[in-house]
Parts: C-alpha cells; sequence; structure tokens
C-alpha cells in the first residue's frame, strides 16, 4: 500500500489538499492500494476515502474518515485507532507521497518524524527541505554557489540600513513563494511590517523590488536521474500586479496547473541555458531529493535564481512537457526513489561503549 500525506497547519493548507487529491486518484486509477493521510489545521491525522473531492474539506475533517496517529521508535507509522476497547491498526505502507506545502509539511519537521517513524517519502530530506523553506540561507548558498541573484539582508526591527536603494520587497523568512510578501517604498514601512503582517513573525528578509524583472521557473526531479522539465514563464492576472502573487498561482480549479502562463517559455538567446545551468548546479548545492521548482526572476539582459520550492504544488506535473511525462510515471519514481534511495539512515557505528568503560563515576564529573 502507498500513502499520500496532504494539509498540515499551514497557511498552504488548501493548495496542499489539491496536490495531496490529484496524488491519490492518479495512484487509484493506477490499480494501487492508496492511503489518504490528511493532516489537519490543527495538527492531528486523519485517514478518508480516496475518492473523495475537495469540497468535503471545507468543514474541516470530511466524513466518513478515521483518526490515526503517527508514531515514531521501532515499529512506528501510522496507525489507525479503534477506540478505547479494540486494538489499533498500523497501516503497511511501503512509502508515501509527501504532498504538503509550506509550514511543518516542507521545512523538515514532518520529514524528520518520518524518518524516526522509519516511513520511506518522497521528496526532499530534512536538510534539504530546511535550506528550501529558509529564505537566508538559501541565498547564501546560491551566493557561495557563484550563481546571480539579487541581494538580499536580514530585516528586523533593529535594521537601520541596507546596502541597496528601494523601493524593497519584504518576504518571510520561512514560507512560500507568495504568501506573506509586501513590497514597500522604504525601509521604515518594511519594518512597519514586522508587527503588522503575521507571515513575517519568524523573521523576514528584504530585497531590492525590481518591476522589470518577471518570474520564470523550471522544475527538476532527480530519479532515475536528474530530469529537467520546459522551462516556464508564469503570466500575472493582472498588467498592474507587482509580484506573482497567490492568486496568480494557485485560484483555478487545479493548482498551478491551471495558471496562466507560457510553457515553454520564449526567453532570450543563451538565457534558456544559464536556467539550465543553475538548476544542475542546485541539484547538489541544495540537496534537492524528489521534485522541485526553481524560481528565477529576469528581464531580457539579466536572470537571477530568486528561490526553491522543495515541494511544488500538483509537484510540477505541468511543466514535464518535452516530452510529456504522465503522471503516473513521475509519482511512480518518486515512490522508487522513496524506497531505493532513502532520504536518511541512521547509524550508532563507532558508539561502542569504550566511552562508557572508561567514563568513571558521573558524581565526580559534577564536582
Amino acid at each position: 500500500m502507498f500513502g499520500v500525506i496532504f494539509g498540515g497547519p499551514t497557511p498552504e493548507h488548501d493548495i496542499s489538499i489539491l496536490t495531496g487529491l490529484q496524488a491519490v486518484q492518479e495512484l487509484s486509477r493506477g490499480g494501487n492500494d492508496v492511503a489518504a493521510l490528511y493532516w489537519t489545521k490543527t495538527g492531528s491525522w486523519h485517514l478518508v476515502p480516496a475518492s473523495i473531492e475537495a469540497d468535503a474539506f471545507l468543514d474541516g475533517v470530511p466524513k466518513g474518515s478515521s483518526v490515526v496517529e503517527l508514531r515514531t521508535g521501532d515499529g512506528g507509522g501510522f496507525v489507525e485507532v479503534s477506540g478505547r476497547f479494540g486494538k489499533d491498526k498500523r497501516l503497511d505502507l511501503d512509502a508515501v507521497i509527501v504532498a504538503t506545502h509550506g509550514g511543518p509539511g516542507e521545512d523538515g519537521s514532518l520529514q524528520a518524524a518520518l524518518d524516526l517513524a522509519q516511513i520511506a517519502y518522497s521528496g526532499p530530506s530534512v536538510a534539504g527541505a530546511a535550506l528550501g523553506m529558509d529564505k537566508w540561507a538559501f541565498g547564501a548558498v546560491v551566493a557561495a554557489l557563484g550563481l546571480p541573484t539579487l541581494p538580499r539582508v536580514l530585516l528586523t526591527a533593529s535594521t537601520t540600513s541596507v546596502p541597496f536603494d528601494g523601493p524593497y520587497i519584504v518576504k518571510p523568512r520561512f514560507g512560500g513563494s507568495s504568501i506573506g510578501i509586501d513590497v514597500v517604498a522604504d525601509l521604515e514601512t518594511a519594518r512597519a511590517r514586522l508587527t503588522s503582517n503575521p507571515h513575517l513573525s519568524r523573521g523576514a528578509v528584504l530585497e531590492p523590488y525590481r518591476a522589470d524583472l518577471t518570474d520564470v521557473q523550471i522544475a527538476v526531479r532527480t530519479f532515475p536521474s536528474v530530469h529537467l522539465s520546459a522551462i516556464e514563464k508564469p503570466i500575472r492576472r493582472s498588467s498592474t500586479a507587482e509580484i506573482l502573487d497567490y492568486r496568480d498561482k494557485y485560484v483555478g480549479g487545479s493548482g498551478m496547473v491551471a495558471a496562466p502562463r507560457e510553457l515553454p517559455a520564449q526567453l532570450p538567446a543563451g538565457q534558456a541555458d544559464t536556467v539550465v545551468a543553475c538548476a544542475h548546479a542546485l541539484v547538489d548545492g541544495a540537496s534537492v531529493r524528489g521534485v522541485a521548482r526553481i524560481d528565477f526572476l529576469a528581464n531580457d539582459h539579466e536572470l537571477y535564481v530568486n528561490e526553491i520550492n522543495t515541494i511544488p504544488g500538483s509537484l510540477s506535473k505541468h511543466l514535464f512537457v518535452e516530452p510529456v511525462l504522465p503522471f503516473g510515471e513521475l509519482l511512480s519514481d518518486l515512490l522508487r526513489e522513496a524506497v531505493e534511495r532513502p532520504a536518511a539512515r541512521y547509524s550508532a557505528a563507532g558508539a561502542d561503549g569504550l566511552v562508557l568503560r572508561s567514563a568513571g563515576s558521573i558524581a565526580a564529573k559534577l564536582a
């Protein structure tokens, strides 16, 4: 049996439901036994019917669901809770597709729990997820790799100057690619956003706002070998929009599949080669695993790496068009990678008791 995890306590909860249900139904159509594992906004887990539709989640946990728990340790995993007098039943999962966007589903928290529960899963490792979610750290990696990137600084209440002129774009340090982002005219307004914008509560980064730059993106998958998608240029729904926002990306019924776009993108000479070279460099540099989407900002003469989305909406299935990659094959490869190339292998090698035998009295060490 395979599982699909979706939802979670994150602002991108609803988009995750769409991605997860797409994966559940595609795997089911392929004749697989699928456990649809819904993670609620408050953090509880439920096994929901595999044939369920998105509107069933409007009022919370859908009818016909059963409570499950994620347990770590030896013999851990997802367990269907039977009640006071019954016997709990562990779900026999070969691997799970992780379809969670943002928050603890994409920052390494869920990945760490799955590692401890010994569940094989798709997508980034703990380290890859944490790096991808941290815009400050990811920007530092991009710069260290020698890839083109706009300057980026940490924004705090005590920030009094920045090494570039406004206007500025303020982004959550830990967050998705479109929620909680503000464009401001000056540093004073940017600092004020730290207390008025709840998405910035865990930290913020500041970048120069460049109205002349538009969005370009490419997806990469790492199994059975590194494979890049076609390059896409998303189109903003309004010509006056300052950024490609949440509505541009996701409000259309099927996540980014329904968003307006130019695919394949028509780029200036040589720019596509730069996008491809940057993507290949980031596979190792950013510990990419599974399917990730790398976002750029570009005009006719400049191109900058912007950020990475380690679990992209709809798993970027709509980008693999040269050649067309069937969604079922994409999911199958993700599950194979989960099993054949585990995200983590713990080892106690070296813990041979030598230190304990020579340790002496603990009380003496406290003296």
